[in-house]
Parts: C-alpha cells; structure tokens; sequence
C-alpha cells in the first residue's frame, strides 16, 4: 500500500527514522511481563536487518549495526529499568556457524560486536545458535535478544504471545508502539478482530512515559 502510494519505504520503521531525523533505530518486539516466560521485566527482541530479502542480509549486518541494535536493546531495558539486562545475540548460520563450516559471520562480523559491547560495560553475550537462545531467552535466562533478521526473532514471539506482543521502535525522540499483528485488510470492518494487542501496546507506551516523566534516559 505505501509503495501504490509512491512512498519508497520498506515499512514505518523507517519512515520514522527519516520523519525524526534519528541516527540509530531498530524494530523490536516485546513480551510484557506475564506473556510468557518467568522474566519480571518481560523479554524483547530486536533485529538488526528488517523489511529486506533473507539473500542480503549476510551483507547487510556489519560489526557497527549488531553492536548498535545491543546498545538500543541495553538502553530499552534501563529505560523499564530491569536491574538485571542480560542481552543474548542470535548467530546468522545454523549451530553459530559450527566454527566456519556453515559460514564464517558469527566470527567475523557478530562474536566483534558482543565483545565491542561487553568491554563497554553491557551484560551481552553470543552469537548463539537461534533456535536455542530463544527458548533459553523464553525460559529467563536472558532480558533481551538481538536478531539478525526479521522472522528469526518475529516467528518465536509470535508464537509464544501473538495478540500480546507489542511492537516498538527504539531509537527515535518519540514512544511509538503499535500491536504486531499488521493491518489486517482481509477482516476490516468485519467486529471480529482481537483488540489485545492494542491494549498491550497502549499500556506498553504509557510505561514508558511514565519513566520518561521519572527522568529515565531516552531510549
């Protein structure tokens, strides 16, 4: 619909970043606390790559934008003000790569950026296999996850949580959040869609306000 429209944007998330003139953003989904998994603060995922092929995006992740998605993740985290901020850091390849034999990204381009974020004081850790670092996030052992790509974090969310996720885009001078679950085209005007999601996504925005009004950092 945007590209009928004539606008040249893969989705909000990047319209936002340009509208607000912001320098690092990045798309991440987040399970209020309750929505699954024992963490008190909930769990988020954000994602380095977003609207694009699943071809380029080997050559699109880079050491500068797996460390700038963990930095967003951290500061979203001290913005809900979870005392702990432990932050797992999915590979691309499957088993991480198995060291080389299935790709070479994890360590030349992910295992850099962790370490880059670890000496500056952030509590991160990785790349691990995607398929478990999920479930141990689930299970609490981690607060936050980086994803390199859109369905590697969106698919386990989802399907823990659908109508209780909430989008939310990190990075920008504004709270902008929103329900995961799109527009929904084929049941509009129907009375048969789940408001949840809306919920979650007001009441994920008014937290963050109320912090914002504590004097917590932007995120």
């Amino acid at each position: 619909a945007l590209h009928r429209a004539g606008h040249d944007f893969p989705g909000h998330t990047e319209i936002l970043k340009q509208e607000c003139r912001a320098q690092d953003c990045a798309m991440m989904l987040y399970l209020p606390p309750g929505a699954g998994g024992p963490a008190p603060d909930g769990l988020c995922v954000a994602h380095v790559t977003l609207h694009t092929s699943l071809a380029s995006v080997p050559e699109l992740i880079s050491q500068d934008g797996v460390a700038r998605t963990i930095r967003l993740v951290d500061g979203f985290l001290r913005r809900i003000r979870s005392e702990r901020r432990r932050i797992g850091v999915c590979a691309l390849n499957p088993h991480a790569g198995e060291g080389g034999l299935f790709g070479e990204e994890e360590s030349r381009v992910i295992a850099p950026a962790v370490e880059t974020c670890c000496l500056g004081g952030i509590d991160a850790a990785g790349p691990f296999p995607a398929d478990t670092l999920l479930k141990r996030a689930v299970e609490g052992e981690f607060d936050g996850v980086c994803a390199m790509y859109h369905d590697q974090g969106h698919i386990a969310l989802k399907l823990l949580a659908f109508h209780r996720a909430v989008n939310i885009t990190l990075g920008l001078p504004i709270i902008r959040t929103s329900p995961t679950q799109g527009t929904a085209f084929d049941i509009a005007w129907r009375g048969i869609a789940d408001p949840t999601g809306m919920g979650e996504a007001v009441r994920a925005a008014v937290r963050l306000v109320n912090h914002r009004h504590a004097g917590e950092p932007e995120t």
